[in-house]
């Protein structure tokens, strides 16, 4: 059975760092590309970084120079270091195979929380 457990958020003044941890089961880890997500209230889902097999990885342009997404194959968990914080970084963030690269309807986790505020 599939399991994506995502944690390390929190509320964060503006300015700040975070580093979000994802552990995932049930799927073979090494040969998937991995990403981070995020939904703000009221938003949709968006995917803000990825990760291939290779460790090349990719951002959204509201992330991209302040989010580094890494990996450890040997934990079968991903990581998203997060500086430079801002109010709009405010969103439940989840992590799951690239959904660019993989077909795959894999189940999310609970995701981890990041607030950002004064």
């Amino acid at each position: 059975q599939v399991h994506f457990v995502e944690s390390g958020g929190g509320l964060v003044q503006p300015g700040r760092s975070l580093r979000l941890s994802c552990a995932c089961s049930g799927i073979i880890f090494n040969i998937r590309a991995m990403a981070w997500y995020r939904q703000a209230p009221g938003k949709q889902r968006e995917l803000i970084a990825g990760i291939g097999v290779h460790n090349m990885a990719d951002y959204s342009e509201p992330v991209k120079g302040r989010f580094t997404i890494s990996r450890d194959n040997a934990k079968n968990t991903v990581y998203l270091q997060m500086n430079s914080l801002k109010a709009e970084d405010t969103a439940q963030y989840y992590c799951n195979i690239d959904r660019r690269h993989h077909s795959d309807d894999l189940p999310w986790g609970q995701g981890t929380q990041v607030t950002v505020s004064a």
